[in-house]
């Protein structure tokens, strides 16, 4: 008999910028991610509830809703062991506090592409797991 693969790992992307969410489906469609974007800070609370993903990619900078205030309001409605990782092209340290500040499980420079991106996806989404045995 022939081992199950493994289930998808579910990611929510939240940018304004429609070629940033193009780029982040296309690097991790295919390395088991189901990715599901959106390009708004409003609605994410929703998104979060219904879809139940297990990483939030989120963007810092949105013209109505920041994206380290739109952590707090989408953790509510999240399950338990979705990660919220915030993703921006501000500098590291101002994306540390930011993290820190909002509860986000993590933080990640939008110059982290490609491999470096899933591992470090992965890495954060693993972070606090039990290990399988």
């Amino acid at each position: 008999m022939a081992d199950a693969a493994p289930p998808k790992v579910r990611v929510l992307v939240v940018d304004d910028d429609p070629d940033q969410l193009e780029l982040v489906r296309r690097t991790l469609s295919p390395h088991g991610f189901e990715v599901q974007t959106h390009n708004s800070a409003l609605g994410v609370s929703n998104l979060v509830r219904s879809g139940e993903p297990d990483l939030v990619l989120l963007d810092v900078n949105f013209p109505a809703l920041k994206g380290d205030q739109v952590v707090g309001l989408a953790r509510r409605y999240a399950p338990q062991g979705t990660k919220f990782v915030l993703y921006s092209a501000a500098d590291e340290a101002r994306l540390r506090s930011l993290a820190l500040a909002s509860g986000a499980d993590g933080y990640l420079s939008k110059s982290v592409q490609g491999a470096d991106l899933i591992q470090r996806l992965t890495a954060i989404r693993n972070k606090g797991r039990p290990l399988s045995a």
